[in-house]
C-alpha cells in the first residue's frame, strides 16, 4: 500500500510538471519573449554607470578606485541573496518573481539617478543585487519548463541576447545620443533606462495573466497536488540541500569556475569603455567599440549553446576559456585590428560561457528541476563573489599602477585558471 501510494504520488507530479514537453505550444514563444525583455533590462542595468564614469566621477568627486568598489555593490548583495531568491522562486514560481526582479531593476536605477554621493549610489547599485539574482535564476528555470532538447539549449541562447541587446542600446547610445538629448544630465539617462525596466515588468505581468502560463506552471501544482493526496512530509532544510550539492565533485568544481567566470566577464564589461579610452579613443568611440563584444556574443549565444550537447559541452566550454584569456592578451594592443580581433575573441566567450555552465547545471544529475532554483543561486552566489571583486581589483590596480595593464595581467591568470577548470570538468564527466 505503501509502494503504491508512492508511485501514485510520483506520477501525478511527472504528470503536472511536464505539459508543455507532452504537448509543445507556439505561446512557448511568448513566455520566451517576456523573459527576454525583462532580461535586457537587467542587461542595460549591469553596465548602465560603465559610460558615465566621467561626469559621475567629475560631479560626486570620486576616484577610480571608489568606482570600482560602486561597480561592485550589486554583486556583494547578490552573493548573499543567490540562495534564498532560488528558494524563493522553487516555492511561488518563476512566474510570480519575475516582475520583482524587473520591480528591483527599475528601483536601482531611479535610486541610481538621485545619489548625491558615492555612498549613497553604492547602496543603489547594492538594491539591483536583489533584483539580479532573481532573473538570473528564473529564467533557466522557466525556459527550462517550456522548452525541451536542443531546443532548450537554443531557447537559453535567445534569451541571453537580451542582455547583450540591453547593454549594446547602453553602450552605443548613452554619449553619442542620451548626453546631447538630455544637455549632458546622466541623472535623466538613468530614469529612462529605469522606466524601461518597470515597463518590461508591466508587460511579463500581462503575460503572466494568460491561463496557459497558470497551467504550465509546474512546480506549485506539482507540490500542491502531491500534498493533497498523501500525508505532509517534513521539508528538507535548505541547509541540507546545499550541504548535498555541495559535496558533489562536479558541483565543487562548476562553483569555482563560475567565480572566475564573474571576476573576468564583470571586471572587463564594467571597464572597457575606460580601457579604450585608455587607448585615446573619445567617449562616444570608446562607447560604439565597447559594443563590438556583445553584438558578436549575440550571434554566439545564439549558436554555441545550441552545440552544446552533452557529447561537445567540455570541449566546446574549453574553446571559450581560451577565448577569453586570448582576448586578454589581445586588448593591450595599440594597434586597432588586433584591438578589434580581441574584441570580437571577448564577444564569443563573454555571452555563452555562463549559459552553457548553467546548462550544465541544470542538466547534472541529482539536481533536476527540483532542485534547479537552489543550485542556480548557488552558481550564482559564488559567480558574484567574482563578479564583485573583478571591477574592484581593476579599479585599485589602475590607481596603484596609472593604467589598465597589470588589470589585464589579472585577467590573462584568471582566465588560464579557467582553462585548468574545462581540462578537469572534461576529465570528470569521463570518470
Amino acid at each position: 500500500m505503501v509502494r503504491r501510494r508512492k508511485l501514485k504520488s510520483r506520477s501525478i507530479t511527472l504528470t503536472a510538471s511536464a505539459p508543455v514537453a507532452a504537448e509543445p505550444t507556439p505561446f512557448r514563444w511568448v513566455v520566451l519573449a517576456g523573459v527576454w525583455l525583462v532580461y535586457a533590462t537587467f542587461g542595460m542595468a549591469t553596465v548602465s554607470l560603465a559610460p558615465l564614469v566621467a561626469p559621475i566621477e567629475r560631479d560626486l568627486d570620486v576616484s577610480h578606485g571608489m568606482m570600482g568598489f560602486v561597480f561592485g555593490a550589486w554583486q556583494a548583495v547578490f552573493i548573499v541573496s543567490a540562495v534564498p531568491c532560488g528558494t524563493l522562486i522553487d516555492r511561488i514560481g518563476a512566474r510570480r518573481a519575475l516582475p520583482l526582479a524587473a520591480f528591483f531593476i527599475a528601483a536601482s536605477g531611479l535610486m541610481r539617478s538621485f545619489a548625491p554621493d558615492a555612498a549613497t549610489l553604492w547602496v543603489a547599485v547594492a538594491v539591483f543585487g536583489i533584483g539580479g539574482p532573481i532573473v538570473s535564476i528564473a529564467a533557466p528555470k522557466l525556459i527550462s519548463g517550456w522548452f525541451q532538447g536542443a531546443e532548450r539549449g537554443f531557447a537559453m541562447g535567445i534569451y541571453g541576447t537580451g542582455p547583450a541587446l540591453g547593454s549594446v542600446t547602453v553602450l552605443s547610445l548613452t554619449n553619442s545620443v542620451m548626453m546631447p538629448a538630455f544637455g549632458g544630465d546622466w541623472r535623466a539617462i538613468l530614469q529612462l533606462w529605469a522606466g524601461l525596466a518597470l515597463g518590461a515588468g508591466v508587460v511579463w505581468l500581462l503575460i503572466s495573466m494568460s491561463a496557459r502560463v497558470h497551467s504550465a506552471e509546474s512546480p506549485a501544482a506539482a507540490g500542491s497536488s502531491s500534498r493533497s493526496k498523501r500525508k505532509p512530509e517534513p521539508p528538507t532544510p535548505q541547509s541540507a540541500g546545499i550541504g548535498q550539492l555541495l559535496r558533489m565533485p562536479s558541483v565543487q568544481m562548476l562553483l569555482v569556475m563560475a567565480f572566475g567566470i564573474f571576476a573576468f566577464n564583470h571586471g572587463l564589461n564594467n571597464w572597457l569603455p575606460e580601457i579604450l579610452r585608455s587607448r585615446g579613443m573619445t567617449a562616444a568611440e570608446a562607447g560604439f567599440w565597447a559594443t563590438v563584444p556583445t553584438l558578436v556574443g549575440i550571434a554566439s549565444a545564439l549558436t554555441l549553446p545550441r552545440l552544446a550537447t552533452p557529447g561537445r559541452r567540455y570541449r566546446l566550454l574549453l574553446l571559450l576559456c581560451l577565448s577569453a584569456t586570448l582576448s586578454s592578451l589581445m586588448l593591450r594592443a595599440d594597434s586597432g585590428s588586433v584591438l578589434l580581433a580581441g574584441l570580437v575573441v571577448q564577444g564569443i566567450a563573454r555571452a555563452s560561457l555562463t549559459t552553457i555552465m548553467i546548462l550544465t547545471l541544470v542538466e547534472m544529475p541529482g539536481i533536476g528541476e527540483a532542485r534547479a532554483g537552489v543550485a542556480s543561486g548557488m552558481f550564482f552566489s559564488a559567480g558574484e563573489m567574482g563578479g564583485a571583486l573583478g571591477p574592484l581589483l581593476l579599479g585599485a590596480l589602475h590607481d596603484l599602477t596609472g593604467g589598465f595593464g597589470a588589470g589585464l595581467w589579472m585577467l590573462t591568470a584568471i582566465g588560464s585558471g579557467l582553462i585548468v577548470g574545462a581540462l578537469r570538468m572534461e576529465r570528470m564527466a569521463r570518470g
